[in-house]
This record gives C-alpha cells, sequence and structure tokens, in this order.
C-alpha cells in the first residue's frame, strides 16, 4: 500500500468547520510569531519552523483522529505486538504500517533543532515524539478513531528522534564548513 493508498483510506475530506477552525489557529499563531519576531525575541526561521510544525501536527491529528470515522474502542496493550506479528507471521501490511508510524513524527524531529536554534538530545526530540503521539492515541481511543496502542507511540517518537538526529548532523557539518 502506497502512501497515497493510506491517506485516502483514512482520511476524509475536512469539513467548512474544521477547515474554519484549523484557519483560526494558524492565523492566530502567525500573529503571535509575528510579534515574537518584531520583539527580538524570535529569529524569523525560528517562527518559520514553528508555524510550519503546526501545520504539520494539524495536518497529523488531522488524519489520525479528527477525519476518521468512530468506530469501536480498540486497544492492544501488549508493547512490539505488531513486530513479533511482522516476524512469526511476515505479515507485509503490518510492517509497512510500523514504518509509516516511524516516518510519521521524522517532521516534526527534524524541525525541532531549527525552532530551538539549538541542538536536541536525541532524548528529548523521542520524548517529545512520544508525547505527541500519546495525545494522539488517547484521542483515538477516547474518541473511538483507530487503534490504542503502545507500539505507535514507540515508533512515533523513534521516527521524532531519527528526524532529529538528522538535522542535528547537518547543522554540526553546516557549522563546521562555516567556520
Amino acid at each position: 500500500m502506497d502512501i497515497y493508498q493510506v491517506w485516502i483510506t483514512h482520511n476524509r475530506a475536512w469539513s467548512q468547520r474544521e477547515i474554519f477552525c484549523f484557519g483560526i489557529i494558524v492565523v492566530g499563531c502567525c500573529l503571535c510569531f509575528m510579534r515574537l519576531v518584531y520583539q527580538h525575541r524570535m529569529k524569523t526561521q525560528q517562527a518559520l519552523a514553528a508555524l510550519m510544525l503546526i501545520i504539520y501536527l494539524g495536518i497529523v491529528f488531522g488524519s489520525t483522529v479528527f477525519t476518521r470515522v468512530a468506530t469501536t474502542r480498540q486497544y492492544k496493550l501488549v508493547p512490539f505486538w505488531s513486530w513479533k506479528a511482522v516476524l512469526l507471521t511476515h505479515n507485509r501490511t503490518l510492517f509497512h504500517e510500523n514504518l509509516l508510524n516511524c516516518i510519521l513524527l521524522a517532521p516534526m524531529g527534524a524541525l525541532l533543532p531549527i525552532i530551538f536554534g539549538s541542538r536536541i538530545r536525541i532524548r528529548m526530540a523521542f520524548l517529545l515524539g512520544f508525547i505527541v503521539s500519546v495525545v494522539i492515541e488517547f484521542c483515538q481511543l477516547i474518541f473511538m478513531r483507530g487503534l490504542f496502542e503502545w507500539d505507535d507511540m514507540i515508533h512515533n517518537g523513534l521516527g521524532c528522534m531519527l528526524g532529529c538526529l538528522a538535522v542535528n548532523v547537518i547543522i554540526e557539518r553546516w557549522r563546521k564548513k562555516r567556520f
């Protein structure tokens, strides 16, 4: 299953109310960031990266929680159950889902060093990705919009960590070449 098929399978179109609410949030954040940049409390590239993160997380929450159709409450409380199933049954679909969950928050991790203007420890990136994923998973559980599982939280945290690690390495190499 390619990314486009995953997207159209799991996402319905946003309603006008959802678009309006998300637009209000983005405009409000833009105004706050513009003020912080004007007051020299934040650099322009940090503000742009933070705005990109807000937009990205809005899309992620939209596709993982808010645009899904409510079903029954589902959960898997055994950590790494998906990898056990992949290894025992060679389930390619589940393997692809695990990889896509690792990739899901990698852009968030990549934006963190830019937002904070410094190198971010990978433990902190994992923790931030894990926390965002916990919120997603609990929203899915509460609103009955998907499967609550520890594996997704672990995979999302790893993806955030890998995205952060990649940008940390790029920034470090750029600084060495520059000086």
